[in-house]
């Protein structure tokens, strides 16, 4: 695991790994993993070499519109990118954190090239036969893995935004599934959906008081 560095992101451990050997390095990243509803998709993206980075930062530190702006340009630059995603039933089944390594295991997979090394985000996540290497705030040091986290992101949203189409009402265009207070009200009010995580402790409460009161309405 590599210690964390503050700094504009860039493509020193990239090219470290480059000079090991290591030509097609795919940084990866997760969005969603602290949401109430919805999936947790991960991005995994290959980049050539770049000298410059066109924009390319941590989702977080972007506007909605940057985003999309940079988004765009990644597709352009890119060798490959794959995206991976677990709904929010398989979530339930085994936890947030096996589900994050979950999808970025799938991001992976979805790429049409086989990299020979995996920067990911954070803590080190096993890859079948690719060595990788977790790297605290690798979002803020590893174009790769900031690259990863907007195509990440940008994916989720939209498909929040879909979902908000099936199951209005929770604001799930504007709060992307997260806890917000409005959500939290619209799920007092609505009771839930079957978008929402049920093994997430506020969501599992109101599973319970919905039972509850089936149970006495009886």
């Amino acid at each position: 695991m590599v210690a964390a560095r503050q700094g504009k992101p860039n493509l020193k451990l990239e090219r470290e790994l480059q000079q090991e050997g290591h030509f097609i390095v795919a940084g990866v990243d997760e969005a969603g993993r602290g949401a109430w509803a919805g999936p947790v998709v991960a991005a995994a993206v290959v980049l050539p070499f770049l000298n410059r980075y066109y924009g390319i930062k941590d989702s977080k530190m972007l506007t909605q519109q940057q985003r999309e702006r940079v988004l765009l340009k990644i597709y352009k630059l890119a060798v490959d990118v794959g995206i991976g995603i677990v709904e929010n039933r398989e979530l339930d089944e085994m936890g947030v954190g096996q589900a994050s390594y979950l999808a970025m295991r799938r991001a992976v997979d979805n790429l049409s090239i086989d990299p020979s090394f995996v920067l990911v985000d954070g803590f080190k996540v096993g890859f079948a036969g690719v060595p990788s290497r977790g790297v605290i705030d690798g979002d803020e040091r590893s174009v790769s893995i900031a690259a990863a986290s907007i195509v990440a992101k940008v994916a989720r949203d939209r498909i929040m935004e879909e979902i908000n189409i099936t199951a209005p009402g929770y604001g799930f265009n504007t709060n992307k599934g997260y806890g917000t207070a409005f959500h939290q009200s619209q799920v007092r009010k609505l009771g839930i959906s079957s978008w929402h995580r049920t093994s997430f402790i506020p969501v599992r409460r109101r599973v319970s008081m919905q039972a509850n009161l089936e149970m006495a309405q009886r």
